[in-house]
């Protein structure tokens, strides 16, 4: 068992923590001991794409597949993390940032999925974490965002069940390199946009549109996080004590009427959204309705082995929740507007990412818009938290990802102001807090994003980050909403409304 690295002792104890509270100056207090962070992802903001051993992933295929990305962008630069990863940190040190969340590329330490790590590739994320350490920020690690290596994608990718073993493999292999550095450990980041929008609508790598295939990736992704915990569990120095988890997008969702048809397609979209990957891994099970609704996709007898919701359901420390908007749906009534549904949000497709429930309609909800076209709605946090708060109470939860991209420039004094960010990140805290103070256990919050980065099927036109990023300099630029959010930070608390 290795020995835990001399820079990570001291760190937190995972325990309950206080309720927060309300104080005399209007400030919404948070727990004294909550995890206050920012979050990104590999191909994201890497760069440095055939650097050191580095080898394709899914994403550089598909994003260099003319017609795939906007404007032809990939993420052969991005933000150049890769070489300016000692700047970027010294940034995140002086917002006054806890933890960070960053990902692991996995054709960057084990080029072909399969076989020994590359050592080059591990030396960077050692180099990494022992940075965020020495600066007092708690790494946490993710082990995939998305990027599997092409050459398991052209061996079947997440719909062949052998994808699932070499990921338990992969974890491994990053276990014993960081467990003496890292305590904080995700498996996999959304597993529903990899299985349905990489297999299912194809706007996301690897582009395939056969929800069949969506579903079996759904299984196989379920079956990778599970082999991941237990791999992880045999090579993490127990001394670390070491915290694992998923995070997962779970979908808020609502019937646009009371009637049955209409609660009937927000039960479908539920199934599909949340309790595919709920049920077995916390419940060891797939929901009866949702195997029923899509029995005609997939034999489920056949896609789940003996034995497997029992991988699956390896116990976990932590739920990483990811939120932006919620969804609002009918049976096929009224006028859709996909561009609610988070899934089409990301590009534009002739196919559904909602396998067996193509009769489903999203629609727009009034009210502000942020320049993703997602509403802007912090109720359906909170309606989440306490939602899973009340159906698993044991567990810790974690908000992994909350954010908003908007229409970001520098000014001519060189600054980037962005009020409608900090308004957006302001309301949605106090739904955390209104959570917590209703006695959900949210032990943290990370800001997406930590930088302006590569956004998938939107390549460079989106901009999610706290710091802005001028792509053709490098140059780093904190918006308001990075001093604003370091403020926060610094008070362990934030107002309800704009003073």
């Amino acid at each position: 068992m290795t020995a835990v690295h001399p820079l990570a002792t001291g760190t937190r104890q995972a325990q309950p923590l206080v309720q927060p509270s309300r104080a005399d100056d209007g400030l919404l207090r948070f727990p004294t001991d909550f995890l206050w962070g920012a979050a990104t992802a590999a191909y994201q903001i890497e760069g440095a794409a055939a650097e050191d051993g580095r080898t394709p992933s899914i994403w550089d295929t598909y994003s260099h597949t003319p017609g795939r990305v906007r404007n032809g962008d990939t993420g052969d630069i991005a933000a150049d993390h890769y070489h300016r990863y000692r700047d970027d940190v010294a940034l995140m040190a002086g917002l006054g940032l806890k933890a960070y969340r960053f990902s692991v590329s996995w054709s960057r330490v084990q080029p072909t999925g399969r076989g020994p790590a590359v050592e080059r590739g591990l030396d960077f994320y050692r180099r990494l974490t022992d940075e965020l350490l020495a600066a007092g920020i708690t790494p946490v690690a993710t082990l995939y965002h998305w990027d599997l290596p092409q050459e398991l994608e052209d061996a079947g990718g997440w719909p062949a069940r052998d994808t699932a073993e070499r990921f338990g493999e992969y974890a491994a292999l990053i276990g014993e390199a960081l467990g003496d550095r890292v305590r904080y450990w995700t498996t996999l980041n959304e597993p529903w946009c990899s299985a349905y929008l990489g297999y299912g609508s194809g706007v996301h790598a690897p582009g395939r549109t056969d929800p069949g295939h969506a579903l079996q990736a759904a299984h196989h992704l379920n079956l990778g996080h599970g082999r991941a915990v237990a791999a992880l569990r045999s090579v993490l120095p127990a001394s670390a004590e070491p915290q694992l988890s998923i995070t997962l997008n779970l979908h808020h969702v609502r019937a646009l009427s009371d009637s049955a048809a209409d609660l009937d397609a927000a039960r479908q979209i539920d199934a599909l959204g949340n309790r595919v990957f709920l049920g077995p891994i916390l419940d060891r099970e797939y929901p009866a309705d949702l195997r029923e609704d899509t029995a005609h996709l997939v034999d489920w007898d056949e896609l789940v082995h003996p034995g497997d919701l029992a991988a699956i359901s390896a116990p976990i420390d932590l739920l990483g929740v990811n939120y932006y908007a919620p969804n609002l749906v009918s049976a096929g009534t009224g006028v859709p507007s996909a561009d609610n549904a988070r899934s089409d949000a990301h590009g534009v497709s002739d196919y559904s990412p909602w396998p067996g429930a193509e009769s489903v309609v999203f629609h727009q909800p009034p009210g502000e818009r942020t320049a993703m076209n997602w509403s802007i709605d912090p109720s359906g946090l909170h309606d989440l938290l306490t939602r899973i708060g009340a159906e698993h109470p044991e567990l810790p939860l974690m908000i992994t990802e909350n954010g908003a991209a908007f229409d970001d420039y520098v000014n001519p004094e060189g600054e980037v102001r962005d009020p409608e960010r900090i308004a957006y990140v302001r309301s949605h805290l106090a739904a955390v807090h209104d959570a917590i103070a209703e006695g959900v256990d949210v032990r943290g919050y990370f800001l997406w994003s930590l930088m302006d980065n590569f956004e998938w099927a939107y390549g460079y036109g989106k901009r999610f980050g706290a710091v802005y990023v001028d792509y053709a300099s490098q140059r780093r630029i904190p918006k308001s909403s990075a001093h604003w959010y370091a403020d926060t930070i610094r008070r362990n608390a934030v107002s309800r409304s704009e003073p």
